[in-house]
């Protein structure tokens, strides 16, 4: 199977700064991945990588292209949201929608209208009078109306409440995606796209963690809340990390089974921020 973005050991510096160091990954198509990662962690300059708009060393291949050479012809079957809306401020809504019409084959003014109509934007509004929620909103309206091969959201919901946050998730996924349509998302609200994604990558100083698929999780990785006279027999299989709650300890653990844990306490499925973490913290300890 020919892979929709694929990756091999890609490496990006600024100066002495290496954002980006050595990832390999292959998304296909009809997947929503999520790219997890703190402040620094080398997530924007990767999706800019992918989006054309930096070049960099190694393989990087986007829907057959390559993305910094072919950007052009990129940019046909390609939409972002970066996390600030960027639109021309002296512009009406009508006017934005009616040039967007003219210029790009792939826009369906109708879907933008229905997603501008569960909002209160007015089509007769310059976007310089809207909110910078409204901004983020009809910045979404637009995108999600392009029909696209690959979709990059780059922290799309910040400044939105929980209720729109929440609404465009929903319509993301039920009226958007398709097993034909990918998805990349990047946010810190993990716990909002978690029961979305079908695949997750984590990455940390420009290096990839984890990658895995959202199935494969149950099976490789468990927390335990030890009981008092579980600890030391817990610790016998090396958790990654380990942590206090309400004087507890919580620790996770990578390729242990939930039988061997049996009797030492609360067993479950770390969620993905608890995951993060532990990955994170774990390797630096």
């Amino acid at each position: 199977m020919t892979s929709l973005v694929s990756a091999h050991n890609v490496s990006k510096s600024f100066g002495s700064l290496r954002a980006v160091d050595g990832v390999s990954f292959d998304i296909e198509k009809g997947r929503i991945v999520g790219l997890i990662g703190p402040n620094g962690a080398g997530k924007t300059t990767l999706l800019k990588a992918v989006l054309g708009l930096t070049d960099c060393q190694g393989s990087l291949s986007v829907l057959g292209l390559d993305p910094f050479r072919q950007r052009k012809e990129l940019m046909r079957n390609i939409c972002f949201i970066a996390d600030v809306a960027v639109l021309p401020r002296w512009i009406k809504v009508s006017q934005l929608l009616g040039f967007l019409q003219d210029v790009h084959p792939n826009f369906s003014r109708k879907r933008a209208e229905e997603l501008l109509s569960q909002t209160h934007i007015k089509k007769t509004s310059k976007v310089r009078e809207l909110s910078k929620g409204m901004v983020t909103q009809l910045h979404l309206s637009i995108i999600t109306a392009i029909d696209a091969k690959l979709l990059v959201l780059d922290e799309p919901t910040i400044g939105l409440d929980i209720i729109f946050r929440k609404e465009f998730y929903s319509n993301l996924l039920s009226d958007y995606f398709d097993e034909e349509r990918t998805i990349i998302i990047t946010t810190h609200q993990v716990e909002e796209i978690e029961n979305l994604l079908t695949d997750v990558m984590f990455i940390n100083d420009g290096k990839i963690v984890l990658n895995s698929d959202m199935e494969a999780l149950p099976e490789r990785f468990v927390e335990l809340m030890a009981k008092p006279d579980g600890v030391e027999k817990a610790r016998q299989f090396k958790p990654i990390y380990e942590r206090d709650v309400f004087g507890k300890k919580v620790m996770t653990f990578e390729g242990v089974t939930r039988d061997q844990l049996s009797g030492l306490g609360d067993i479950r499925t770390p969620d993905i921020a608890d995951l993060f973490v532990a990955k994170v913290k774990g390797a630096a300890a």
